[in-house]
């Protein structure tokens, strides 16, 4: 563990959450990744250890931690071997919650962040449509004020914890004429009239409920809007640099898993009278990788310590999944090919690795998207600014 970034608290908290996963996760992923429903009584477990409070403030229940500790809950989440349970966490922690955090009111977070924190509550946020995906300022829901109310129309896709969770924290156009500078940022109870939910089926992440939703009138008081009305664009913007940046950690933690993985199986497999580890071309080609892991790792980490430190990161947040999340798809499929036809067995975990890596470079901005972002700041020396 690098001691420039992490003291012996931070692998105390390490070897702490290592035991709760062992006990409490990993022995039920696979009846998960089958079933497609988490067990929801693990919520509750989580918010009992702290580990949905780490980065909130005391007040509301949380721990007020560095972001060192979030990285390090990334990283073991990865090697439970699920994307899908890895997601629904943090898309809970780290999306929803964090708007919850930014941008509720004192009464807001009351209702929301403090049951949120306890594993009480689950969040998902909305933001994605089936026809802008990557295009947030495209977005095509509206949130019209009548009265005391806004009523909202329109649907959502790819939502994390779109299916089960106890509130959805959205995105919608209250002043539609105004393009990505009339969008608000609005938090819903599941259970109000005119929400409903499709689950999708997915070539990976299979544990976790990631649903397409639609909005018909669903009547919400004017309350439960977050910050400033037509700010929307500019928090969630200013919350993506955190987003790309939990991609890029999680990329470089499952590349690392998949890396040792395939090290013990290597020098465990036997051919032409020798264990596979010993032959060049292969540990040539794993040197290749793992130092491809580390230096997107070394680059995550430096990342998280700015961020950490209340640096505006939207350029290297997004360098970070950019980069991180193609590395963890060559490397996995490098490993997948290391262990021949195991690899391709879904005994071995190398085949759910697979398939869950490939989401990387898609979720939370497109690659494509996130060079288009790149190619403005570097070529076009456009700023990016925090929301005032």
């Amino acid at each position: 563990m690098n001691s420039m970034y992490f003291t012996e608290e931070h692998t105390h908290f390490r070897n702490s959450l290592k035991d709760f996963l062992n006990k409490e996760v990993i022995p039920y992923i696979d009846h998960w990744e089958k079933s497609g429903i988490i067990d929801a009584s693990i919520w509750k477990k989580f918010g009992d250890m702290g580990y949905f409070g780490l980065s909130y403030p005391e007040a509301y229940g949380g721990l007020n931690l560095d972001l060192f500790y979030m990285v390090v809950l990334l990283e073991e989440l990865q090697k439970v071997n699920s994307g899908g349970f890895a997601a629904a966490v943090w898309a809970h922690v780290y999306l929803a919650m964090t708007h919850i955090n930014k941008e509720g009111t004192e009464a807001i977070k009351q209702k929301y962040l403090v049951p949120s924190i306890s594993g009480e509550k689950t969040g998902c946020l909305c933001i994605t449509e089936p026809f802008g995906g990557s295009d947030v300022a495209g977005m095509r829901t509206t949130a019209i004020k009548k009265d005391d109310y806004y009523i909202i129309n329109g649907s959502k896709t790819f939502i994390t914890n779109g299916l089960y969770s106890d509130y959805l924290v959205v995105a919608a156009k209250t002043s539609p004429e105004k393009g990505n500078k009339g969008i608000s940022i609005f938090v819903l109870d599941r259970d109000m009239a005119g929400i409903s939910a499709t689950k999708l089926n997915k070539l990976g992440w299979r544990a976790s409920d990631t649903g397409e939703i639609a909005f018909d009138n669903v009547k919400v008081p004017t309350g439960n809007l977050m910050g400033e009305p037509d700010k929307g664009f500019s928090y969630i913007m200013q919350h993506f640099a955190l987003e790309r940046l939990i991609m890029g950690v999680n990329a470089h933690a499952r590349a690392e898993f998949a890396l040792e993985y395939t090290l013990k199986y290597m020098s465990e497999r036997h051919a032409f009278g020798q264990s596979i580890d010993k032959f060049q071309a292969l540990r040539h080609t794993i040197a290749d990788l793992y130092t491809d892991m580390e230096m997107c790792k070394e680059f995550n980490y430096s990342v998280a310590y700015r961020l950490n430190r209340g640096e505006y990161m939207v350029k290297e947040a997004t360098m970070s999944k950019l980069k991180s999340t193609k590395m963890a798809d060559e490397v996995i499929y490098q490993c997948l090919q290391f262990l021949g036809g195991y690899g391709y067995m879904e005994d071995y975990p190398m085949a759910r690795l697979f398939r869950d890596s490939r989401l990387g470079p898609i979720g939370g901005g497109t690659s494509e998207i996130l060079r288009e972002i790149l190619a403005k700041i570097i070529i076009d020396k456009k700023e990016y600014k925090p929301a005032t």
